[in-house]
């Protein structure tokens, strides 16, 4: 019930805050002569974080002459292979969901349902630990290719001691934060899952059974053995009460001999 409730929506959480992440910094250039600055330099990304196709141009401060700039790096595949694992899971766990509310008696009839599902929860558990971790390691590089510090090196008018260069403010990278946050949840708990899908599973069912018959086997012969002895120890303590009475023969022969005494007087 938990994969029901919350796989959807860890699953919209995740694709939500990385693919629709736009985000940008500012830096300003103040040059010597103050008509060749510029005080307002816009830098705008977005997914999927081709940064080396983000240009820009700064002043040189050696007239009117500007240089174009873009930044490095590139964490497309990374951005996008996490999104598309947050897409596809998102679509199977909703028809997932419609399967075990409205399909429960057709999931259970034969073992092709069940099965399906476990492979499949064992393939998105996999793909979401690979992609989060992906998107982790690019997200810390467009972390580092976005530092104002690291663009106002690429700078040529920044290398001269003479001209201030600063950031007015920095990428807000909070969203993206939480995508991998996220990305990490739907993998523990997808995988959690797995042992809960097995279970609906005939190779579970078969390995149960596999288990229950040599303890139903050591039970029964037990039993017998039980009712052997048993069934001995009566017949052998019949016969020994049988034993300590004296028979019907020697009674008779007993009870004899007096009357024979009384015969001969």
């Amino acid at each position: 019930m938990c994969m029901v409730i919350f796989a959807p929506l860890f699953a919209i959480f995740a694709f939500a805050t990385c693919g629709g992440y736009s985000g940008g910094l500012r830096l300003s250039v103040d040059c010597v002569n103050k008509t060749e600055s510029n005080l307002s330099i816009d830098i705008a990304f977005a997914y999927p974080f081709r940064l080396h196709q983000v240009t820009f141009e700064v002043p040189t401060c050696e007239g009117k002459e500007r240089q174009k700039l873009a930044l490095t790096g590139d964490s497309s595949s990374s951005a996008e292979f996490f999104v598309t694992v947050a897409v596809f899971a998102f679509l199977y766990s909703l028809a997932a969901t419609v399967v075990y509310i409205f399909f429960q008696n057709k999931y259970r009839e034969n073992n092709r349902g069940p099965l399906i599902d476990f492979v499949v929860t064992v393939v998105f558990s996999f793909l979401w630990l690979v992609g989060s971790s992906a998107w982790a390691k690019g997200l810390s590089d467009v972390k580092v290719a976005t530092d104002p510090k690291e663009v106002l090196l690429l700078m040529s008018a920044c290398k001269q001691p003479s001209n201030k260069c600063m950031a007015v403010h920095s990428p807000v990278m909070s969203s993206l934060n939480t995508s991998v946050v996220f990305g990490f949840l739907n993998f523990i708990l997808w995988a959690g899952n797995i042992w809960f899908v097995f279970k609906e599973t005939g190779w579970h069912s078969s390995g149960q059974r596999y288990l229950s018959d040599p303890m139903e086997k050591h039970s029964s012969n037990y039993n017998h053995g039980g009712y052997n002895q048993d069934s001995y120890g009566s017949s052998s303590g019949y016969g020994q009460q049988a034993s300590l009475g004296p028979s019907s023969d020697e009674f008779g022969q007993q009870s004899s001999g007096p009357a024979s005494f009384t015969n001969q007087i």
